[in-house]
């Protein structure tokens, strides 16, 4: 049996967050940034709509401290990239 990963793997692909965390996937999609921004982002997540993992995996809900997690991973991974991420 393969062990579960502890902490979430990000890829970054057009137009999307691809976070593999173990057998679980998770796809995010950009949400709009806010109009009239200053200094735009590269991309914004909106954290509420997060809710489950990816098909087959998507009657799991995500806890919060998951969800902590892959915030954790995405920023880090962004900074590695020179790259903002925007948080909503």
């Amino acid at each position: 049996m393969a062990k579960r990963s502890e902490e979430p793997r990000i890829t970054l692909t057009e137009g999307s967050i691809r976070v593999h965390w173990g057998a679980r996937i998770l796809t995010i999609l950009p949400a709009s940034s806010p109009p009239k921004a200053e200094d735009p982002a590269d991309l914004t997540v909106d954290l509420d709509s997060i809710l489950t993992w990816d098909a087959p995996h998507g009657d799991i809900e995500i806890e919060v401290a998951e969800l902590q997690k892959i915030a954790q991973a995405i920023e880090q991974e962004f900074e590695k990239l020179g790259l903002v991420v925007e948080f909503d």
